[in-house]
């Protein structure tokens, strides 16, 4: 991750879990069938207000089985982990997936 980008990340917890919950995926707004790689769980930081203080870490999860699934080498992995923390990190910074497809990081 870019120095620059790491430093404005502060109270975020990246991480493993095996496979998406049913509520991951409606949060999400995919179906059953559909794949999910990772998820924000948080307040972007461009929605949050004086108020927002004492409040636990945001998390990013990242799906194991579903990183598994769509890559066939560790190399793979490892860059689909990447590419997966750097989108959820857009939402964190409050980039929604319409610019993050835009930007590449779909």
């Amino acid at each position: 991750m870019p120095p620059a980008l790491l430093e404005r990340v502060d109270n975020v917890e990246i991480v493993i879990e095996r496979r998406p919950t049913a509520m991951d995926r409606k949060v999400a707004g995919i179906g059953p069938r559909s794949v999910l790689l990772g998820l924000y769980h948080g307040v972007p930081l461009t929605s949050r207000g004086e108020g927002y203080n004492l409040v636990l870490p945001d998390k990013i999860s990242i799906y194991q089985e579903s990183i598994e699934a769509v890559c066939s080498s560790d190399d793979e992995m490892r860059e689909e982990i990447r590419k997966t923390v750097l989108h959820e990190l857009g939402h964190y910074f409050g980039i929604d997936d319409d610019r993050l497809h835009e930007l590449g990081m779909g």
